[in-house]
Formats: structure tokens, sequence, C-alpha cells
């Protein structure tokens, strides 16, 4: 049996379908028992760690997908926040007409 950090993910799984069968289906003495729990251990404890690996790989890259979502809506933003205070300037302008706001002079 190799080492489990020799492993893949999937050959991890594969080895513990095996020995699952095994119990199942085989009458397994107390020693054989006991390595194969040992060794379902060890390959649970791998599976784990390499679901963590890429769960915490995964997260970095929608991160940065998100970080450049929000770099790319900036701009935009921006253009929105200065068009819309030019026009509340250009209301500004109308209140000090004669007439005031919304009259025909």
């Amino acid at each position: 049996m190799p080492a489990p950090q020799n492993l893949t993910y999937r050959e991890a799984i594969e080895e513990l379908e095996t020995i699952l069968r095994a119990l199942e289906t085989d009458a397994v003495d107390v020693d054989d028992l006991t390595a194969r729990v040992e060794r379902s251990a060890e390959l649970i404890r791998l599976c784990r760690q390499k679901l963590r690996h890429a769960e915490t790989s995964l997260d970095r890259v929608f991160d940065t997908l998100d970080d450049e979502d929000e770099a790319d809506e900036l701009p935009e933003q921006e253009d929105d926040e200065e068009e819309a205070s030019a026009d509340e300037d250009e209301d500004d302008e109308h209140d000090h007409l004669a007439g005031g706001p919304g009259r025909a002079w």
C-alpha cells in the first residue's frame, strides 16, 4: 500500500471503496479488521485534507474574480456619480434664476 500522501483523491476513494467491499463480503479476522480500519482512517484524513485544499484554492480564485469585477465597476460608478453631481449643479443654477425652479421665464 502506498503512503497516503502519494495518492490522488480518486485513488484514495477507490481504496476506501475496496476496503468497504471487503468488509461487507469477507469474514475478516480482528487483526486484519484493525489494519483495514487504520488504513481507512489514513485515507479519510487524506481526502479531507485534499478537499480543504481544493476549497481554499477555489475561494482564492473566486475572491480574485470578485476583486476584478469590483475594479471593473468602479470607473462606471464614478462616472455615474459625476453625472448626477453635474445634474444637481445645473438644477441649483436654475433655482437662483428669476421665476424659481420649474417655472417658465
